[in-house]
């Protein structure tokens, strides 16, 4: 929706109303929304600020209240919208133009409460802070949305990493095109596989979510050649986490909360319950907490580690090292709900993994260790 309206009512005339597809009778939106729920996917939305071609643009009360109808409808015909996607759009052409962010985000809420509002500045959703997919090695969920505002290029650094002492909870979102701009073009392909699962890593590997845009041809429909790479994507993904080496492993931990039957053993990180199962360690242990799993029979072969903490009590841990066999192999900073360790050395084989938690915020509470072998990763 960032140039041509799919279907409003409350538009200008350059909307599909006025084309001749249909007979000025299609929907867009209706049909995005009837194909989603075919599949059961949610449905999330994006209304760009930035009206190119209507007359109100450049009057600040009347554009918003242009805008806020076109909102309106939005949330209002076509059902639950699982996430709107807000951002500060605007040619360096353009006309002086303020956005009134606030009210925009009150009738958001006001129509649709539980759905998630993303912006530079939330209030449910943050930007990363930039359009490569990429997050910061350090990429904490908690922020001070009052140091936040939308269209703020200073704050691109702050967005990416988070703030560990921040007092809103306001998780990263990584967005990117599948091709090298938002929109198709036909001298442009895919990224290439190792380049997506490259962004995979470095997103959802890095305690965020991502968003990873698809733009359809001219035709209307997605090109094939995007259609297999996504299907290769998909593909990839299932491969490497599908199957976890360490569920046929014993576990055991420094220490544990409650002692063994506390219901807080590392057994937890096994069960397959990536939330609200954990393994917690003993607040009488003051040194550093660790976990290892180890295997019973053949060495383990692997090439990358997955931890995660157990979010619904908060992002905790600060550093962490992984060693193997007793040699360091991996280190980092932020878990979150997920860290992916793509191990620089490549495979690895050892038959004890630990895990060492450095430093953290309070008692570290992990919820899901996995140990994968990614046969895509072949580090020179």
């Amino acid at each position: 929706m960032m140039d041509f309206a799919c279907g409003l009512q409350n538009t200008p005339d350059h909307s599909v109303i006025k084309s001749s597809w249909k007979n000025g009778h299609g929907d867009v939106v209706q049909e995005l929304v009837d194909a989603t729920k075919d599949r059961g996917i949610n449905v999330g939305l994006y209304l760009s600020p930035w009206d190119r071609h209507d007359r109100r643009y450049g009057n600040n009360e009347e554009y918003n209240e242009y805008y806020l109808a076109q909102l309106q409808e939005l949330l209002t015909k076509y059902g639950s919208v699982r996430e709107i996607w807000f951002d500060g759009a605007k040619g360096s052409n353009a006309p002086n133009m303020s956005y009134y962010f606030n009210d925009w985000f009150s009738m958001v809420e006001e129509l649709q409460s539980t759905i998630n509002i993303f912006s530079d500045a939330g209030p449910g959703v943050r930007w990363v802070g930039n359009e490569n997919g990429f997050a910061g090695k350090t990429c904490w969920s908690t922020i001070n949305r009052t140091s936040l505002s939308i269209g703020n290029g200073s704050i691109v650094d702050y967005l990416n990493t988070g703030d560990p002492k921040g007092t809103d909870w306001l998780p990263a979102e990584c967005d990117v095109s599948i091709r090298t701009g938002w929109f198709w073009h036909k001298s442009q392909q895919p990224k290439k596989l190792s380049k997506l699962l490259q962004i995979y890593y470095n997103s959802v590997g890095r305690n965020c979510v991502l968003l990873l845009n698809v733009p359809p041809n001219t035709t209307g429909l997605i090109s094939e050649t995007d259609v297999q790479r996504l299907k290769e994507f998909g593909s990839a993904i299932n491969t490497i986490f599908s199957t976890n080496l360490a569920e046929k492993c014993f576990i055991k931990a420094s220490s544990q909360r409650g002692g063994k039957s506390g219901g807080f053993g590392p057994e937890n990180v096994l069960d397959g319950d990536h939330l609200w199962t954990y393994w917690a360690p003993s607040n009488e242990d003051e040194m550093n907490h660790w976990i290892e799993i180890r295997a019973t029979d053949e060495p383990l072969r692997f090439n990358v580690v997955r931890i995660q903490e157990a979010i619904g009590l908060g992002q905790r841990i600060k550093r962490h090292e992984i060693y193997v066999d007793g040699k360091w192999v991996a280190g980092g900073t932020t878990v979150g709900y997920k860290k992916l360790h793509r191990l620089k050395m490549g495979e690895v084989h050892g038959y004890s993994v630990r895990i060492l938690i450095k430093d953290s915020r309070g008692l570290p509470l992990v919820s899901s260790i996995g140990l994968h072998f990614d046969p895509f990763w072949h580090p020179k």
